[in-house]
């Protein structure tokens, strides 16, 4: 088990079918975060695309400035920032904006970019998005830092650039980078000791890659005169859980498919085999939890047992069931896989132990205590029975 206090939240792509209102499905993407505010959840990340249909969240700093009104304590993400989609002072900015706006709550996430299809769109070239990525971030940390930024590469120019705002949070607000299955984000990690979040750690080739690109990220680090910290370490997957496995499942085939479908449909990843049922077999290979409270756990020590220790597991959160079975996964969650790891219960479960072991003892303590107030209360209605000159003198009357 981690030493490590694990801490829990959702990386919110988010998936959204293509026949459902999309303005409601915004709303009630804001209802998700204000419900797992509620429930303790500790952070939420949001991502950012332009195409594909599903994954409808184009500016998260816009989405993320609208949750912060409605919550209190959940911290909030960009999950993530297409770096070579903007200028990297503009996205400097932003950040600053929201860091101070959320009083320190928001987290800058940054990558090159998932879709291809957004890219094209824009006239890039896929096989840039990694480097320009690496550029701007390093632009963008100097700019946190205060520094004075001249330089000109094949896509951007600065002259002379700076913030006129400088970060809420000191020296600024917590940096991560993804990583799937290539190493460039553990590069990344390892030299500008940032976080990292592995977007792909339940399927086999996020999996398989996980241990590697850590290592990635804590040789780079070592040869920079640092170590990486595993409590900055978060890893994704995705579940639905219910009160049985039955329920889970019935609840999951409301929209699994759909959601298989556009995951397929984007890049193919996941081909179930001709006859088998697409939610048993995703589950059976596990690729995600659908199940109880126990079966989360299980995901989140198997991936323990994998990695060591980590600090945050990120559900992926997804429209597998309707809103309300979405809710109450949730729910179930915050209730028994969180203390789980937290160890919350273990002073409780230590005292009803306690008072178990010891039932004998004091039960017959408390009767004896019982039977002595009794007693008291008997004899002083004796007392009150007898004549006043029968009775006892006390005080001065004694004199």
């Amino acid at each position: 088990m981690s030493e490590i206090n694990l801490r829990h939240g959702i990386f919110l792509p988010p998936f959204h079918p293509n026949e459902e209102n999309p303005t409601a499905c915004l709303e009630r993407d804001l209802d998700l975060i204000a419900w797992l505010d509620k429930l303790g959840f500790h952070e939420a990340w949001i991502g950012e695309h332009h195409s594909a249909g599903y994954e409808i969240i184009s500016s998260p700093e816009i989405f993320i400035a609208f949750a912060a009104e409605r919550t209190r304590h959940i911290r909030l993400g960009t999950g993530v920032v297409s770096l070579p989609y903007h200028h990297p002072m503009m996205t400097a900015d932003r950040i600053v904006q929201l860091d101070h706006m959320t009083r320190g709550r928001v987290m800058f996430g940054a990558g090159p970019g998932l879709l291809a299809s957004d890219a094209i769109m824009m006239g890039i070239d896929p096989m840039t998005q990694r480097d320009r990525m690496a550029e701007a971030l390093d632009a963008i940390l100097r700019l946190f830092r205060g520094e004075i930024v001249t330089e000109k590469t094949d896509w951007y120019t600065m002259e002379g650039a700076r913030l006129h705002l400088l970060p809420y949070t000191k020296p600024y607000p917590e940096v991560a980078v993804v990583s799937a299955v290539t190493p460039s984000g553990g590069r990344l990690a390892g030299k500008y000791d940032l976080s990292m979040i592995c977007v792909a750690a339940t399927n086999p080739f996020g999996y398989d890659a996980l241990a590697s690109n850590w290592q990635i990220a804590c040789d780079v680090a070592a040869e920079h005169g640092r170590t990486m910290d595993p409590n900055r370490l978060r890893l994704v997957g995705p579940m639905h859980i219910a009160e049985t496995r039955e329920q889970a499942f019935k609840n999951a085939r409301w929209g699994f498919e759909r959601y298989l479908g556009y995951l397929n449909n984007n890049q193919p990843r996941f081909i179930v085999p001709q006859g088998q049922d697409a939610l048993e077999w995703f589950i059976e290979n596990r690729y995600g939890v659908c199940g109880t409270p126990d079966d989360a756990i299980a995901l989140i020590e198997r991936l323990q047992d994998k990695q060591g220790e980590f600090g945050v597991f990120l559900q992926q959160a997804h429209n597998w069931a309707d809103f309300e079975a979405t809710k109450r996964s949730y729910e179930l969650y915050a209730r028994y896989v969180m203390p789980h790891f937290s160890k919350a219960n273990a002073p409780r479960a230590g005292s009803f132990q306690w008072c178990g072991d010891n039932r004998a003892e004091f039960s017959a303590k408390r009767q004896a205590a019982a039977k002595a107030m009794f007693d008291k209360h008997e004899a002083e209605q004796r007392e009150r029975a007898q004549p006043a000159a029968a009775r006892p003198t006390r005080g001065r009357e004694a004199w």
